[in-house]
């Protein structure tokens, strides 16, 4: 392989990678631009703030559906005809739900969005520490008096046995056994 070649490979692969960060900056369309700068900037932040109600968790100034290039004309237009930022919000709120929103409001309606997550979790959680406690092995029964009678005598013949050295050979219980 040739030095030149490597170089090729190196230029091709570094233009690819940096395609594929451009493609959120081409989901705007140029002929959805507004000629107005200031308006075109409120319409990029808003756009930012929306989501597409049909991607996943994507603003619609990063999204390529259609439904979101309807969603930024709709806010141009609403610019256009002079509402403000959050006149715009409140239309779009209005028209798909909060759900559209990428921040939306803490109140009764998005309980279910903010606090979804945090409950699944802690529903986990002690699902988790339950399941733990009853792997638990269960204390033994108690001793019944016969046999605590009989443990006694074992122990009580154990105490007067010489102790024997640690090896093969085999307990003193071993020849009460045999």
């Amino acid at each position: 392989m040739r030095p030149r070649d490597d170089t090729f490979r190196f230029f091709a692969l570094c233009v690819l990678v940096l395609s594929l960060f451009a493609l959120p900056a081409l989901a705007l369309e140029p002929h959805e631009r507004l000629a107005d700068p200031a308006l075109e900037s409120r319409a990029r932040d808003i756009g930012r703030n929306l989501r597409c109600v049909v991607c996943q968790n994507q603003a619609i100034d990063d999204s390529n559906a259609e439904v979101a290039a309807d969603m930024r004309r709709a806010v141009r237009e609403r610019l256009v005809a002079g509402d403000s930022d959050a006149q715009v919000f409140d239309f779009m709120v209005a028209r798909y739900g909060d759900y559209v929103l990428l921040r939306p409001p803490f109140r009764p309606g998005t309980w279910v969005l903010w606090l979804g997550g945090p409950l699944v979790l802690l529903v986990a959680g002690a699902a988790l520490v339950l399941a733990a406690r009853r792997r638990r092995p269960a204390a033994p029964p108690p001793l019944t008096e016969e046999e605590r009678k009989r443990l006694s005598v074992i122990l009580s013949e154990a105490k007067d046995l010489p102790l024997q050295p640690a090896g093969p050979s085999a307990s003193p219980l071993d020849d009460k056994r045999a």
